[in-house]
């Protein structure tokens, strides 16, 4: 009887079982409310805390019972679960700031010019073809293209009440709900913003928004690194980054830098993988040939000495241009070859959510303290 294999335990084994469990009153189960953090798996011994806002919440011996009943039921009953749920205690326990929304991707670039926004539109379009429920978010406060690319540009968000709270409403097109500061500024005047105006701004367009229930939210950061990188982490638990790159060599340097940033200690954000964009060019009149304009597989090369996945090579078309220009996205057209490569790159970067989701502990908001 004792050879008989025990099944590896991960976070995500833990956080789906208890998901099972609400809390009393309310249709919120304790894993969305942020109830259950600071799990810990060795071997088949879980341990987890469950926080609650007040000492003296009356649910607090029914709860601890139904998450240690929802842990044997779901995860196995070899499971050493009882007596290892820590009760603790936060006055005015910090609400979620997305309960509905699965997974927050960013897509990030080291510098300017390499398309970071045409992929993340088209990435934004191509999972929604897929059947997933999709947001994206132009966090590019200086720069917004997202309008433009959508053929939104006259285009403004309208206003909700919900529970007395004044909303804004996301618009939709392609199967996709985005939200730009675009929408809220003259297109022929320059954004000129200190740091904090640019950062609330965003919290914003994340926290004031209805988003409902998605599967996944895209944000389409600003290239390099700056003010808005740091509130994102901060304000959400950001699943995991995706990074747009060409193959030349200027353009690869700077992912190093914009990978080292997610990866830091104090981030620890995942990195799903890159995107080489631009990586050959192929003239409408020649559809076979390749033409490697700014180097050969220099995101593949550096993905592997990097150790990530690359998740898909996207060609210079001009059709991706105008796509882009004329506010139709080249990923609508799915039969197209470009609208398959974003197809392509989509199912991958679905792929490596799960198994970031499968492998590891869902991510922390960033807290900055000070001494």
């Amino acid at each position: 009887m004792n050879d008989i294999p025990r099944k590896l335990i991960v976070p995500k084994n833990v956080t789906d079982a208890l998901r099972t469990v609400k809390y009393p009153g309310s249709d919120e189960d304790v894993v969305s409310m942020d109830m259950v953090q600071e799990i810990r798996i060795a071997g088949q011994r879980v341990n987890f805390s469950l926080v609650f806002q007040k000492s003296d919440d009356p649910n607090i011996e029914s709860l601890v019972l139904e998450c240690e009943k929802a842990i044997k039921t779901f995860v196995g009953e070899q499971v050493e679960i009882e007596d290892n749920i820590a009760v603790k205690y936060i006055h005015n326990m910090e609400r979620p700031v997305l309960p509905g929304v699965k997974n927050i991707v960013a897509v990030a670039s080291g510098k300017g010019g390499v398309g970071k926004s045409t992929v993340a539109v088209n990435l934004a379009v191509a999972l929604a073809k897929s059947g997933a429920r999709v947001g994206l978010i132009d966090a590019d406060i200086f720069g917004p293209s997202i309008p433009k690319m959508f053929g939104s540009e006259d285009s403004r968000p309208a206003g909700v009440k919900i529970d007395g709270r004044d909303m804004i409403v996301p618009l939709e097109k392609y199967g996709v709900k985005f939200l730009s500061i675009g929408f809220f500024v003259d297109s022929d005047s320059a954004v000129i913003w200190r740091g904090p105006m640019a950062s609330n701004a965003l919290k914003q367009l994340i926290m004031d928004a209805n988003w409902g229930e998605l599967d996944y939210m895209l944000i389409d950061l600003p290239p390099g690194t700056s003010d808005i990188h740091l509130t994102l982490v901060q304000t959400l638990p950001v699943t995991g980054a995706v990074i747009v790159t060409t193959p030349q060599d200027v353009a690869l340097a700077d992912v190093v830098r914009g990978a080292s940033m997610f990866r830091s200690k104090s981030i620890d954000v995942p990195v799903l993988g890159l995107v080489e964009n631009m990586a050959w060019f192929t003239p409408a009149e020649l559809p076979d040939n390749k033409y490697y304009i700014f180097g050969k597989d220099g995101g593949k090369m550096l993905a592997e000495k990097l150790g990530l996945k690359l998740l898909g090579q996207i060609p210079i078309v001009q059709s991706i241009r105008e796509g882009g220009d004329q506010g139709v996205p080249i990923a609508a057209n799915a039969d197209s070859v470009n609208g398959m490569a974003f197809a392509d790159v989509a199912k991958s970067v679905m792929h490596q959510v799960h198994l970031r989701n499968i492998e590891r502990a869902p991510t922390k908001k960033v807290k900055i303290t000070r001494k």
